[in-house]
């Protein structure tokens, strides 16, 4: 892209001083259940609600809650997405009437970059968006609408959201991804980047430093992309995609979670062992961007039910072990229970 188009953009809207922390929440996948192909992939009685009712006070307790949308939000478009396997390919197109859920769940913000935002092809995007406007959520991602810079408590929000995806900003051009966020950064006093990258399923938990595959797509270097945003502006970093959890890092004081996993995907997606480990985490920065502290909350999907608190806390041991294998040299201590604090 020569350029890019903001969405929601607010104009003339002076940095303002603020000395007390701000919070974000980043979740992983969500997907509360699909019409495609048939209606046995939706909660019974089309009752979105109940999928997150056990976790919502926690989603609303932040600054800033984030999420990312897996599909389209559509009573009517068409598929456009082409299955040779259908074993291993999916379409997900949520009802029209799912899209209040988000927002009386808490979220701010639902970024439209992944394989399964353009299922349903332009019209099922164009769908999305007018939702997503209608309801006072904003998004990131469609190469139409590709960031977003919004106002909140005085503070200035850039959001940009990144896959390797057709129609979505390109993780794997981390330069033109870099000017974007560079751009961002100049207007805005908090730069957050989502990204979804990197391999998915069980075996894919570790973050390789390498460029990912899977099923001979390459899914970019979620290391390099992540640190280069940083170098240029982002402030906080939330990956997701794998379908699994992934270790967290601290690099040039700003915080990266590299797989946020699956948080609320009702339906046809493996809920099974690790994959339905359902982590949420705060991040509480300050107004420069800088990470203070954080906390994962453990949440888990115990089949087709919804999201629930995990009182085993597996999530926040599982992060824990995954940052203490892969970034050994990361200066954050990750308690049991999910308590993530700077080392000196």
């Amino acid at each position: 892209m020569s350029g890019f188009i903001f969405a929601q953009t607010e104009d003339s809207i002076t940095h303002l001083q603020k000395t007390e922390p701000i919070s974000i929440i980043g979740v992983g996948d969500l997907m509360l259940g699909s019409t495609y192909p048939q209606g046995a992939l939706l909660p019974p009685n089309m009752d979105c609600s109940i999928l997150m009712a056990d976790v919502s006070r926690l989603l609303m307790d932040a600054t800033l809650t984030i999420g990312n949308l897996e599909g389209c939000i559509s009573d009517d478009a068409p598929r456009e997405k082409f299955c040779k396997d259908t074993t291993i390919c999916y379409a997900f197109r949520m009802p029209a009437s799912f899209g209040p859920c988000f927002k009386e769940t808490g979220f701010d913000v639902l970024t439209i970059a992944n394989n399964h935002s353009g299922d349903f092809g332009t019209k099922g995007r164009q769908s999305t968006v007018d939702i997503l406007d209608s309801l006072g959520i904003y998004h990131a991602g469609w190469v139409k609408y590709p960031v977003s810079i919004f106002t909140k408590d005085s503070i200035k929000y850039g959001v940009a959201a990144f896959a390797p995806n057709s129609g979505t900003l390109d993780i794997r051009n981390i330069s033109e991804a870099q000017r974007i966020v560079s751009e961002l950064a100049q207007q805005c006093q908090i730069v957050i980047v989502t990204f979804h990258g990197g391999a998915e399923g069980a075996e894919n938990q570790h973050v390789t430093r390498k460029t990912e595959t899977f099923y001979g797509e390459n899914r970019g270097n979620v290391y390099e992309f992540a640190h280069a945003l940083v170098d240029a502006g982002a402030d906080v970093v939330f990956g997701h995609g794998p379908h699994v959890s992934r270790a967290v890092e601290l690099y040039n004081d700003r915080f990266i979670a590299y797989s946020l996993g699956n948080f609320c995907t009702y339906g046809s997606f493996n809920t099974q062992g690790v994959n339905g480990l359902a982590p949420m985490i705060k991040v509480t920065i300050d107004s420069e961007g800088v990470f203070l502290h954080g906390q994962i909350y453990s949440c888990w999907q115990p089949g087709k039910t919804g999201t629930f608190r995990d009182a085993e806390h597996r999530a926040a041991k599982k992060i824990k072990q995954l940052t203490e294998t892969d970034f050994p040299e990361t200066k954050l201590s990750i308690s049991e229970t999910g308590q993530i604090e700077r080392m000196p």
